[in-house]
């Protein structure tokens, strides 16, 4: 035999028998897109060229468009092992210019919108977040460092501090959300609302329109304010608002405790246009709660501080610990997420043995009459039905035991003194206070749901439904997927 035949007859490889999957993806044929507002760029680096194409045939197979070039039409670019430095070196170079709007995720995205069938929300452990600046460092200048995250569309997964960068664009939009909501148009209002917890979130402030691009939740109507506010200092929309006649009425009447928009609407359609104008009106007939809302208006429209939270905590405490020395009380709502100043105080307690709750807010509400601090109480029995449970609808109000009331804080209760007027001297004021108790097997749902803003509520609840295919409440949370409900440990 030739013994120089081996280098001219091909040594075929030996084939691996391809795996159920592969074949399953590997069959011919144009694929059914069902995502047509995604579109992923599979990186190669690191991935390796066989990997990345069986990953790319997966997707399509499952109703993905994969991208084969880096472009600005992809929503989506998916890495695996690759250092975040580099990949974004490269991601820079290659030049997309809608970069900034681009998710750059890792592989576990992927595998879990592979694993759901379709395009789980971006969250914080997907995200690759270190980029190099678009200054370059040729010509002696110094490369320019900035950091870039994807926002996320709910206000859970995003962190937002109590420093608000953009207030004179969140001001502007809560002015407009406002107004819809005084008009009824829901849709409107919640979407001015989602836009300024966004910019609320955001690390700085926004200096072009071009900062917006990469955001969720803001429409044109919100990013025309933004441009206006940006080049002329006001935007016409909130100035015409803000001079409206009907607008100033509404929020002034809404400000009283126990007023809302409707009766604003109702005294405004009468002609009444002050306070004193309703006060002379015999024909209107002002129920307890707002008897008291005018009666205490000077107080409970001031704002209370984190010192006069506090000690009404504290009194709270020590009443209910009087009364159940196990049981569990924790300020919540704004002061609970770091705020120096709120509308009003909320506090949640509950004590160790299921059922106790009802009957500790009632003596708790008598504790406070015979202190002779009980200025007003509105109570409100429990009305939680496990049967019309879990809610389908977002609701502001849960259905534990409550009450809304007004409590007389003296001056030598609070460290640093009270937030009075200049004039005041009697040394006390007036503070709402709004008390909660839920029993133990529900506390922790009715601690979260008394936190977080109310945005941050919605967008929960909101994540949950489509995100987990759960549904939250301050109640609990039900597992749509294995229909149960899952236990707290609190």
């Amino acid at each position: 035999s030739d013994p120089g035949a081996m280098f001219h007859t091909p040594i075929l490889p030996r084939t691996r028998k391809r795996s159920r999957a592969e074949q399953e993806v590997a069959r011919p044929g144009r694929e059914e897109v069902k995502f047509v507002n995604v579109r992923l760029y599979l990186v190669e680096m690191k991935m390796g060229h066989s990997r990345r194409s069986f990953l790319t045939q997966l997707a399509r197979s499952k109703g993905f468009m994969v991208e084969d070039d880096l472009s600005d039409s992809v929503t989506h670019v998916v890495s695996e092992n690759s250092q975040a430095s580099v990949l974004w070196a490269w991601l820079k170079d290659s030049g997309p210019a809608n970069l900034p709007s681009m998710h750059v995720v890792n592989i576990t995205w992927f595998t879990d919108s592979m694993k759901e069938r379709r395009p789980v929300a971006v969250e914080t452990r997907h995200l690759i977040q270190v980029v190099l600046g678009h200054s370059g460092s040729s010509g002696g200048g110094g490369r320019k460092v900035v950091a870039v995250a994807t926002v996320s569309q709910y206000a859970c997964q995003r962190r937002t501090t109590t420093t608000n960068h953009n207030a004179v664009f969140t001001d502007a939009f809560e002015v407009l959300a406002e107004c819809y909501e005084f008009n009824q148009m829901e849709g409107r209002c919640l979407a001015f609302r989602r836009a300024a917890s966004v910019l609320k979130s955001l690390p700085r402030v926004l200096s072009s329109l071009e900062d917006t691009h990469h955001l969720p939740c803001l429409g044109d109507h919100a990013k025309a304010i933004i441009d206006e506010l940006l080049q002329h200092g006001r935007a016409f929309d909130v100035q015409k608002v803000l001079s409206d006649e009907r607008y100033q009425t509404l929020k002034l009447f809404t400000s009283v405790f126990g007023v809302g928009p409707k009766t604003a609407e109702k005294w405004y359609r009468t002609g009444l246009r002050a306070f004193e104008h309703i006060l002379a009106d015999r024909s209107i007939h002002l129920n307890h709660m707002q008897q008291n809302g005018f009666l205490h208006y000077e107080d409970i429209s001031r704002a209370v501080s984190k010192a006069e939270a506090r000690a009404l905590t504290k009194v709270i405490d020590e009443v209910v610990h009087a009364i159940t020395p196990d049981a569990i009380v924790a300020l919540t709502g704004g002061f609970r997420r770091g705020k120096e100043f709120g509308h009003d105080v909320d506090i949640i307690f509950t004590t160790l043995e299921v059922g106790k709750e009802e009957n500790l807010l009632l003596d708790v509400i008598k504790s406070l009459e015979n202190q002779g601090v009980l200025l007003y109480c509105d109570y409100q029995a429990a009305t939680f039905d496990t049967a019309k449970l879990p809610a389908h609808s977002f609701e502001a109000m849960d259905h534990f035991a409550k009450c809304f009331l007004i409590l007389r804080l003296e001056a030598s209760q609070v460290e640093g003194g009270l937030n009075s007027g200049e004039e005041d001297s009697r040394g006390w004021r007036a503070v709402r206070v709004d008390l909660v108790s839920p029993p133990m097997n529900r506390y922790a749902f009715a601690l979260l749901g008394w936190t977080g803003s109310r945005q941050f509520e919605r967008d929960m609840r909101r994540f949950a439904r489509k995100e987990r295919r759960m549904l939250l409440d301050n109640h609990g949370l039900f597992d749509k997927n294995k229909l149960l409900w899952n236990k707290s440990e609190s």
